[in-house]
């Protein structure tokens, strides 16, 4: 492991700081979709959209006025294809790095999910199965190109088994070796997506994702999951859905020895957005009170459609 990699610029050493919890520890998703030209909306994320390239890096100026020191960038190519490739990822990640410059770290996920018209996170062959190494190729070309545009970290979300070493070898290959990994190590098959899958476009046209996504109800593979990825050679790793995996991050930290956070999805802030619209909770303290949970729970960072708003609220710069 380069540990140096999570040492070279003050926002990954904020964002790794064990000793104290800001809104340095906190990542904000945006979703840049390739030619749109007016924001929409997504159903129950509140002040997130949908956003095209103009619209998002203005977005990301005010989030950096606001304090945000961390994107995770979410391409959604127009089109679709058999084979996933799309360069739009690339794009937005030049897009989005050019607007943030030295002042965020802007990471960017990886997976085929928003660019396969299967809406699958992996490819498949002639016979419906997965075809396990066209997809690895296909994400370690893509995690390449996204470094090669300027994208300052890598995030795999496709669980697929091998990932992170081949996404790896093809980053140190291409000179890319101070690019840093943060894996979606434990991704549970989860009812908690669903204004994601909206705002990405990657709801699955056949069947699920449960032959790659982890069952809710397996602990140990949980935890090999995580240790895998570690093994594998990535930086930070993390937990999805955030809340309903509290119990798994301090023991994939004491298996691995990896910085572990927890992604808050889409289906966990938008049920505090509905709950504040109908005047039965204060949406601030609902936030700020499951971020002081995950962080006791032991996260060591936290991806939250909230991050804008965590100095309005009360959390320290």
């Amino acid at each position: 492991m380069n540990l140096m990699r999570l040492r070279q610029s003050s926002h990954l050493r904020d964002l790794c700081a064990e000793t104290s919890f800001s809104a340095a520890h906190l990542i904000q998703p945006i979703f840049v979709v390739e030619g749109l030209t007016a924001p929409e909306p997504i159903a129950g994320l509140g002040d997130n959209a949908r956003l095209g390239l103009r619209d998002a890096v203005e977005t990301v100026k005010r989030d950096i006025e606001a304090g945000v020191r961390h994107f995770l960038v979410f391409p959604v190519p127009a089109g679709k294809r058999a084979d996933g490739s799309s360069p739009h990822a690339a794009r937005a990640a030049e897009a989005i790095k050019r607007a943030a410059g030295t002042a965020a770290h802007v990471w960017v996920d990886l997976c085929l999910c928003s660019s396969t018209e299967t809406g699958h996170c992996a490819l498949f062959d002639g016979r419906g199965v997965i075809d396990l190494e066209g997809t690895l190729a296909a994400l370690s070309a893509m995690a390449v190109s996204i470094a090669g545009a300027g994208g300052d970290g890598i995030s795999p979300s496709d669980m697929m088994d091998g990932r992170t070493a081949r996404i790896r070898a093809a980053l140190d290959g291409a000179g890319h070796e101070r690019v840093p990994i943060m894996s979606y190590s434990t991704k549970f098959a989860s009812q908690m997506y669903g204004p994601f899958r909206e705002a990405a476009g990657s709801a699955p046209q056949f069947g699920d994702r449960r032959q790659y996504q982890i069952d809710v109800r397996a602990r140990t593979d949980a935890i090999a999951s995580s240790r895998r990825c570690a093994e594998e050679g990535a930086d930070l790793l993390m937990v999805k859905p955030g809340i309903t995996s509290l119990d798994l991050i301090a023991p994939i930290r004491e298996a691995t020895g990896r910085l572990t956070g927890a992604y808050q999805v889409s289906g966990e802030y938008a049920g505090f957005v509905l709950l504040a619209e109908r005047g039965l909770t204060s949406f601030d303290a609902a936030l700020l009170e499951t971020w002081h949970v995950f962080r006791r729970a032991g996260a060591s960072y936290v991806i939250t459609y909230g991050a804008r708003h965590a100095r309005r609220i009360g959390l320290p710069a």
